[in-house]
């Protein structure tokens, strides 16, 4: 993805971990079980809800209900030949899980790839009829209708409404996990067992896998989130050939820069990303960076946070070349950094 961000979304509290927030993927086995429609039809452009069960009709087979041995997430079929998306974070550890289809059929699906840093993984089944989904490839507008099709809580092939709410929206993490970034926004109703599921246009196609959501303890109602089509696809696609995404990697350790920490490093303001320690031999150790200095933009972009800072490294590419500027004891400085490819794991 290239292209300016513009970034409206509130900076959140630190409790809205990533933990909790994609507990909205796995929930507990249900014993009940819905019947289905399962015939595809084509659809007409309108934006009226009233358009909602034909779309549903269209899209419903090819969302699945993925398994594991500790709970359940959703998952849409990506490819007829057997593969099929997911959130890394519904499948955790998993090498194999039951994937359950909207015909009524349960196979065993190995888990192909896992991508932790877009929260994407392809499970492959041994079925080659699969109704693949199809994906747009454009950004949907604020406003849009979003349709969400999964199983919250166990209840398969549940479909709730809403619109688009918002896009390039990032959510931090105060856990070992990447704080979520560049991502859709929607009021449709997103709940544990959602993850993984489908995000839905007027047109019967995929804008978002379903993501994350704030629970009302936040004070939130219905704030649910959803990878981009574009970014889902680019993901699979790479994990499909060669086992891993690639991501633009610069070799640091980021804090947000608190009050005490910028009295420590002589920093004016709380605004900039601190460099808590920099790999050896990596992109930033190259270009001269050092524990203690504190990057406020990254190829022009102001990175006034962490999640800023990780919201502008999704923009870039390995081997792409960018001026990074930063503070050192007060004084601006900019350097020319080369980005390499992150590392796995």
């Amino acid at each position: 993805m290239t292209g300016s961000r513009r970034r409206t979304y509130p900076r959140l509290a630190l409790v809205l971990v990533v933990a909790a927030l994609v507990a909205g993927g796995c929930t507990s086995d249900p014993s009940s079980q819905a019947t289905v429609a399962t015939t595809r039809t084509s659809v007409s452009a309108t934006d009226t809800f009233g358009s909602i069960p034909e779309i549903v009709r269209a899209v419903q087979p090819s969302v699945v209900t993925v398994f594991t041995g500790t709970g359940l997430g959703s998952g849409v079929i990506y490819r007829s030949g057997g593969d099929i998306l997911t959130n890394a974070h519904v499948v955790g550890n998993s090498k194999q899980v039951q994937v359950a289809f909207a015909d009524g059929k349960r196979l065993a699906g190995t888990v192909v790839a896992t991508d932790t840093v877009v929260d994407l993984a392809v499970v492959h089944v041994a079925r080659t009829d699969l109704p693949a989904a199809r994906f747009r490839t454009d950004l949907p507008e604020v406003g849009e209708l979003a349709i969400a099709i999964g199983s919250p809580l166990g209840f398969t092939r549940t479909v709730t409404a809403g619109i688009i709410s918002g896009r390039h929206r990032d959510i931090p993490s105060s856990g070992p996990a990447d704080a979520l970034v560049d991502l859709l926004q929607t009021d449709a109703a997103i709940s544990p067992g959602n993850s993984g599921g489908a995000l839905v246009d007027k047109n019967a196609q995929i804008v978002g896998i379903n993501e994350a959501y704030l629970p009302p303890t936040t004070g939130a109602v219905a704030i649910g989130f959803a990878i981009p089509a574009n970014t889902v696809t680019d993901t699979a696609d790479q994990l499909l050939a060669t086992g891993r995404a690639s991501h633009a990697f610069i070799g640091i350790q980021p804090a947000d820069l608190t009050p005490d920490l910028a009295r420590q490093v002589g920093a004016k303001g709380t605004t900039g990303v601190l460099v808590l320690d920099v790999v050896p031999g990596g992109p930033a150790d190259k270009a001269g960076l050092r524990p203690g200095d504190v990057v406020i933009s990254v190829d022009g972009q102001r990175t006034d946070t962490v999640v800023d800072f990780l919201a502008q490294l999704r923009e870039l590419n390995p081997g792409q070349t960018v001026a990074v500027k930063f503070l050192r004891d007060g004084t601006e400085h900019t350097v020319k950094v080369t980005l390499a490819d992150r590392p796995p794991g």
